[in-house]
């Protein structure tokens, strides 16, 4: 999948999650970027990215994403 579909996918998917149709990702944008992006909301986050693409993510790729193009890159790597 196109780097830049799933970043749109998931600039959904954190507007509905965190209620705030505001924010606007971009592939270096990290949690200190996005306001109420906090470990609670990342749990969140991560749960409904699961239930979207339908694959399950370890917690060493979980903690290992520094921003959301390294997310994005895990994702493309499961679906593929």
């Amino acid at each position: 999948m196109e780097k830049s579909e799933v970043l749109k996918q998931l600039n959904e998917i954190f507007i509905d999650e965190l209620d705030n149709d505001r924010i606007v990702l971009k592939y270096e944008t990290t949690a200190n970027d996005v306001e109420d992006w906090d470990s609670l909301n990342h749990i969140q986050l991560v749960v409904a990215i699961e239930k979207k693409y339908k694959i399950r993510f370890s917690t060493q790729e979980i903690q290992g994403w520094k921003n959301i193009e390294e997310l994005i890159d895990s994702i493309n790597a499961k679906l593929s």
